[in-house]
């Protein structure tokens, strides 16, 4: 399930507002504000985010070409439709030169109405989502689990700028005191500014469908993420590959999506994905310091091992420390090489360090 688009109507004429309002939620699914005045539609800009505008020209007051050129600084990649009753090529013009991305004439066919906003919409969320960095989701069976997986990798996201998620799925009190360990989630949590959504399925006991499934999707609608992190299939912890399911399924409009290691990964683990975390390595032990309670038991967190096992993975990558990932899904560019965090590049099997 993804959000829906969040359009902005601004007409002063009712009937025609109600038209286009009802037009985009019933054949367009859009959340659709409606706005009658061009003071009433920039408060609404300053306090919400919207994915596209449609905007009359002739309004009492500010008109919606005054009301543009005063938004734009606001919110300048957000597209913006022009509609009026007067077919004019001075109109379209006038529109054009003062930054609207299309112009309508009114009456406007419901079906070219719904194909235009819902096309510039989906450029207004690309546009804006790229603008503000990635939305990074990393998904765990346990507290521990992402930081062990992709510690490195998501300090790299962090100092990058991208906004970071994480999402455990239970408090792990078969490792320890649920109590400890929700402490210790939220401590890791903030080192990363992530924000953390900590879960009451039953450890051990996790299902590869609902309700994890709904649980994933109810995170990635409100975070709307372009990277999600996870748990491999290739692992011998039944929890691990519940959520390693439910997450195939849940994500399955999320642009890129791929797997990381764990301890209990088994030989099946073939990452085809090696990411430098070179710089990040210090952050990766300070964010599996905070698991104190599992660090005497639970010998991958001791340092050593947690360096050699990057140290090893980056034969296959670049650099002196590297984390693995199956990449199970990668939309998010056409033509070009993924690359999780703008400062760190990500290598496939064989492709020398750039």
């Amino acid at each position: 399930m993804t959000t829906p688009f969040h359009v902005l109507v601004v007409e002063d004429d009712p009937d025609v507002a109600e038209f286009v309002k009802l037009v985009l939620v019933k054949r367009a699914g859009m959340q659709v504000d409606v706005a009658g005045n061009a003071d009433k539609a920039f408060n609404l800009l300053q306090e919400n985010e919207f994915d596209a505008m449609i905007t009359d020209i002739e309004m009492p007051g500010a008109s919606g070409l005054d009301l543009i050129a005063r938004i734009r600084g606001l919110r300048p990649l957000l597209p913006i439709v022009v509609m009026t009753a007067h077919a004019s090529v001075d109109y379209a013009i006038t529109a054009l030169r003062h930054a609207a991305d299309e112009f309508l004439t009114k009456p406007i066919a419901a079906a070219h109405l719904v194909e235009r906003m819902t096309a510039l919409a989906q450029r207004g969320r690309t546009d804006r989502l790229s603008a503000a960095g990635q939305v990074v989701l990393a998904i765990g069976a346990h507290p521990d689990d992402v930081e062990i997986g992709v510690g490195g990798l998501l300090a790299a996201h962090q100092a990058g700028g991208d906004s970071i998620v994480i999402l455990t799925m239970s408090r792990g009190d078969r490792g320890g005191d649920p109590n400890d360990r929700q402490h210790e989630s939220l401590a890791s949590a903030d080192l990363l500014g992530a924000r953390l959504f900590l879960e009451d399925l039953v450890d051990t006991r996790i299902e590869p469908a609902d309700p994890t499934v709904s649980i994933i999707e109810r995170v990635v609608a409100e975070v709307s993420p372009t990277i999600v992190y996870t748990h491999s299939s290739h692992d011998r912890h039944q929890d691990h590959r519940a959520v390693h399911q439910a997450t195939t399924v849940a994500t399955r409009r999320v642009p890129t999506v791929a797997c990381y290691q764990s301890p209990s990964a088994t030989v099946d683990f073939h990452p085809n994905r090696f990411v430098p975390i070179d710089g990040f390595t210090e952050a990766k032990i300070q964010l599996l310091a905070c698991f104190a309670s599992q660090s005497d038991v639970r010998a991958y967190l001791e340092t050593d091992f947690v360096l050699a096992t990057a140290r090893y993975w980056s034969r296959f990558g670049g650099g002196r420390s590297c984390e693995p990932l199956e990449v199970i899904r990668d939309t998010s560019v056409i033509g070009k090489a993924w690359t999780p965090s703008r400062r760190v590049p990500a290598h496939s099997p064989g492709q020398a360090p750039q």
